[in-house]
């Protein structure tokens, strides 16, 4: 076996943006909207893999915690500043007026006829919307019928479902994996 030499890569040499420089950079065109999310931790965790990703924007709706909140804040890490955000109370007007800005609409949740996420096909010349909502009931049935489509992250315990943070990560990643590839 071939010794390998590692070391731990120190924060000031990872060459982070700046919250300014975060701002100017090209972002991926992806909208994350978490609709009716109760957990203020889930909230801040959501802002901050939104900035790891370079999303473009994120849309709070419902009963979803605004920031600044200092739960929100403790697992947010400062993505609050970086991340552009906006809240808004409905979300069926607001997935329409994306739809007219030319996004193509997709909630998370399972559904009949859902795609599994490794095999939904993205175009990279098009502009996304992730829905994500209530961690105990989901993505709203009204929300369901008004999407373009839907995506069901596969999942093989006797779980049925993941936190919603944590499936924030798994689609982001997967998009970026797909249009990077």
């Amino acid at each position: 076996m071939t010794e390998v030499t590692r070391r731990k890569i120190k924060n000031e040499e990872l060459n982070r943006l700046s919250t300014e420089g975060f701002k100017k950079a090209k972002k991926n065109p992806i909208v994350v909207v978490l609709d009716n999310v109760r957990s203020l931790n889930n909230v801040g965790s959501a802002f901050r893999t939104c900035d790891a990703f370079l999303i473009e924007k994120i849309f709070l709706t419902g009963i979803t915690g605004t920031p600044p909140h200092r739960d929100i804040n403790k697992t947010a890490l400062g993505a609050t500043d970086s991340v552009n955000w906006e809240y808004r109370e409905q979300i069926v007007d607001l997935i329409k007026e994306l739809s007219q800005e030319g996004y193509i609409t997709v909630a998370v949740e399972q559904v009949d006829n859902a795609a599994f996420l490794h095999q939904f096909e993205l175009d990279e010349s098009e502009k996304y919307v992730f829905i994500f909502g209530n961690e105990v009931f989901g993505v709203n049935e009204e929300v369901i019928q008004c999407v373009d489509s839907c995506v069901e992250i596969p999942q093989f315990g006797t779980k049925h479902s993941l936190n919603i943070s944590v499936s924030i990560g798994v689609v982001l990643w997967e998009y970026i994996r797909k249009v990077s590839g």
